[in-house]
Parts: C-alpha cells; structure tokens; sequence
C-alpha cells in the first residue's frame, strides 16, 4: 500500500471501490478510537461483522492492523480488539518558525518515533524545500525507519495560507509560494499544509491544554503572536484560510514598523521581537541588570530565554520588560474575549513559559479592558506540551487527509 497523487477511480470495479473505501474507514475509525473490537467495527462501517473481520484479516496480513488483547464481554468469548500496527504508517511533522525549523516522525498512535531535530531556515529560504527533504532523510536512515511506510508531510508555518491549495502567500518570492506542490514533487508523497498557530491550537485541542473545550483561543506567544481558533469543537480557519491573525492587528498609532510593511501592530509591542529590542537598549544604556553583565559583550546571541531566566532570578528589569508585553497581549486579547467569548486560552510559546511574569500582567489588562461579565469566566492557562503541540496538530491533520474519501487516496492494489 503507498501513497499516490490523483487516482483515477473510475478504474475501480464498483466491488473493488466499495471494499477499499471501507478499508481506508476500518483505518480512520482505529486512528480515531485506538483500538476496536470486530462487532464496534462492523456497526459502525454498516457491514456484517464477517465482512468486517474478513476487511480485518486482510489488513492485519497487510501489517496494518494487529490484534491487540480482548475486551469486555457481556456473556461469552470475549471480543478481539483491533489497533493499528506501531510500524504500519508513519508521517513526518515539520513545524517552521521565523528563524528555524524542528521535525519528528510520528507513528499511528501519534507518538514521535524518532528524536526532535532542528535546523535553520525560514519562509524565505530559497533552500526550504531541499533543507526539509535532506533532514527527513537524516532522521530516517539515523532510525532505521521503513521509508516505503511514509505516507507523508505535515508542514505547519507562519504565513497567510491557503490550505486547500498549500499556497504560503507570506513568502516573497511568488514562484516559491506554493510549498505543497514543491514538496510533493521532492517527497513524492502526500503533503498536507497550514498555518503555525492553527495547527498549535489543533494539537492543543486534540491532546492538549484546550482538549474538552468546545471553545478555545489559543496563543503562539514567538517572535510574532500567532493566534489559532477553535470554535463550537472545530478548527476555525476563516473564509479564505487566513483567520486569526492577531499579530498583525493595530495597536498603537504610529507605531514602529513591524515585518508586515504596516506600523503599530500589536506584534511591535508584544512578542519576542519587543522584548530583544528593549532588552538591547537597555544593555547599550548601562541599565542595572544581569543582562547587561552577561550580554554587554555579545548582545548578538540575547535570547528570550535569557530574558526570562533573569527574570526568574530577580531581574527587575526583565521582570519590567516582561509586564509589558503581558499588558500589551492582555489589552490584544480582551478584543478577542469579548468578541468571541472563549472558554480558554491556552498560552504557548517561548514568552509563554515566563509564567506569573505575564500572566499577573494579563490578566490585569483584562480587568481593565473587558467587561467582567464576560472574562471573568475564561480560564487563562499556560501549555505544557507546546513544543509538540503544533507538530501532533499538523501529524493528526495529515492522518484525517490520508484516511479521508475527499482528500487523498491510498492505492487499492495493495488492499
């Protein structure tokens, strides 16, 4: 079984098309449940449970599905239970960020297989394609996995982008914009697309902070502020693809320039780029600080974990750097609360992990800015799993597309 581009189903026979699609549904229901038994199966394909346990059989021949101890019984034998094989479909998850990228692969009950690898790069990197190509190799030939059982890409990214067509309209260079159908042609495999803070929110929403709320904003708190939705248990991506771009709204008048060509979003005011750019004046001006002891020398190599980790220790100018951008977030957010009255945000991200720093900060401009009635109910909440976040959101997305009817097609021969 390998992934194809365009499969012509008309070269199916109706029997031969009935039974593969209920074998790409047998694979979807056992990504979605983990493990099932023959009678779950067949109630919920439809089908007779002989029919089902002959679609089973032939797919644990096939090493997709493997037996997987027995259920509950209410009288009698009790059910074998179904999962999918730990080394039947791997998908490779890339998550790019402004200045570099990390990828893992992840195997069908979405745990990484292999380490967390980075590597630089950005949008704008006329190199992007072959630099993901060239480390997804590395990672497959350093663990030993089987690459005929890589099905795919998942590429999260910042950008406005159009996930149906894999268009990354951010990127300069027009001719490099449409990264799906490059990456396609370098991998030969399905590649599925979506902006970085959707794909965080997705991941947050499915294994994460935000799971079990219906409702759900959460905050990709980097160099820019990336904002995903989850609305009414479903992932909001706007009408053309491009929502939740909280980054780029206006902030102050007149305000610095910030990446997008525009002056005074709130990312000039908010988002690591702020907190490195006053952190550095501070050091050339002699402010009292461990920064300015540690940095004086070598302000090129300021992180914003340095910022932070002093702030940790007592720095009260890291701490006031820090308050500031938690205010600033706090007065962007109290728009977002009161618009869409969320259950949760989910804070993820570097600046995320300065906690009480910004959270104290936060919540104060939400005291200020929003009507109590409405925020007093939002739980504001630091993730503890954002590194993986958006690498489990786009790996989990990238599952729904192969096993799904509309957007993929796994080849029938193999079935």
């Amino acid at each position: 079984m390998i992934l194809t581009k365009g499969i012509n189903r008309t070269k199916l026979a109706g029997n031969e098309l009935k039974k593969y699609r209920q074998k790409k549904r047998i694979l979807n229901l056992l990504y979605q449940f983990d493990s099932l038994s023959g009678t779950s199966i067949s109630s919920k394909l439809g089908v007779s449970f002989p029919t089902a346990l002959t679609l089973l059989n032939e797919l644990t021949e096939l090493k997709f599905v493997e037996t997987f101890g027995t259920g509950v019984s209410s009288g009698g034998r009790k059910p074998n239970m179904y999962r999918l094989s730990n080394d039947s479909i791997y998908v490779i998850a890339c998550e790019l960020g402004r200045y570099k990228a990390k990828m893992t692969i992840y195997n069908p009950h979405n745990q990484p297989v292999t380490s967390i690898i980075t590597f630089k790069t950005n949008i704008d990197d006329d190199e992007l394609v072959e630099k993901i190509y060239s480390n997804a190799q590395n990672l497959i030939q350093e663990f030993e996995i089987d690459e005929n059982r890589i099905y795919g890409l998942g590429l999260n990214m910042p950008g406005l982008i159009d996930e149906i067509k894999g268009i990354n309209h951010t990127i300069k260079n027009e001719q490099y914009r449409n990264v799906k159908e490059r990456l396609e042609e370098k991998f030969g495999k399905l590649v599925y697309i979506n902006n970085d803070a959707r794909m965080q929110a997705y991941g947050e929403y499915i294994f994460g902070s935000a799971k079990g709320h219906l409702n759900a904003v959460v905050i990709n708190w980097n160099w820019g502020i990336g904002m995903g939705l989850i609305l009414n248990g479903k992932l909001y991506n706007g009408s053309t693809g491009f929502a939740g771009e909280l980054s780029h709204t206006k902030f102050v008048d007149e305000g610095d320039l910030c990446i997008c060509g525009k002056r005074g979003c709130l990312e000039t005011v908010a988002s690591s780029n702020f907190l490195i750019k006053n952190a550095v004046k501070g050091i050339e001006e002699n402010v009292v600080s461990q920064l300015t002891l540690s940095f004086k020398n070598r302000i090129n190599e300021l992180q914003p974990e340095d910022v932070i980790n002093a702030a940790k220790s007592g720095d009260e100018f890291a701490i006031s750097l820090l308050n500031k951008i938690g205010s600033a977030l706090g007065k962007g957010l109290s728009v977002t609360i009161q618009l869409l009255n969320p259950e949760i945000i989910v804070l993820g991200g570097v600046i995320s992990q300065a906690n009480r720093f910004v959270l104290t900060s936060i919540q104060q401009s939400l005291n200020k800015y929003c009507l109590d009635k409405i925020s007093s109910n939002v739980k504001i909440v630091i993730s503890e799993n954002w590194e993986q976040a958006g690498l489990l959101g786009v790996s989990a997305m990238l599952f729904q597309h192969l096993f799904g009817e509309i957007h993929s097609e796994l080849k029938y021969e193999n079935f």
